[in-house]
């Protein structure tokens, strides 16, 4: 299993109370956890630091979360957001299939999951069981 306390998790979440419950069960794991409120604030961190894995939301202000992949892929930046998992209530059949075209490698319905399936979805993510 991966070390948590070396392990980087890049939260991008627009719902405040949302990206703070993440944040704080993640942090309880022990893992080291960076949040971003929207698109253009998910690439400004993608650029500053390498995440193991990232949590991202499709419906985000300024850049949702497929155009953030197509520019993280666009300028060869997308290995810095680590393992990309969809954490949205997005649902529809085209909307996750671009997504996986774009490099992401799991999509969570957010109301599907509660806290610790999220935790669990994670763990099994970054220990490559998913």
């Amino acid at each position: 299993m991966a070390n948590p306390q070396d392990t980087a998790i890049l939260v991008v979440e627009d719902e405040t109370f949302l990206r703070e419950l993440y944040e704080e069960l993640l942090v309880g794991e022990g893992y080291k956890v960076t949040t971003a409120v929207d698109g253009d604030d998910a690439i400004q961190k993608a650029s500053e630091t390498k995440f193991d894995i990232t949590l991202l939301d499709i419906m985000l202000p300024k850049k949702d979360g497929l155009t953030v992949l197509e520019e993280l892929n666009s300028n060869k930046t997308l290995d810095q957001l680590g393992k990309v998992v969809f954490l949205t209530n997005l649902g529809q059949d085209a909307v996750i299939k671009k997504g996986f075209d774009l490099g992401a490698v799991g999509y969570l319905i957010k109301s599907a999951y509660t806290p610790d399936q999220i935790l669990n979805e994670v763990s099994a993510y970054l220990d490559g069981d998913k």
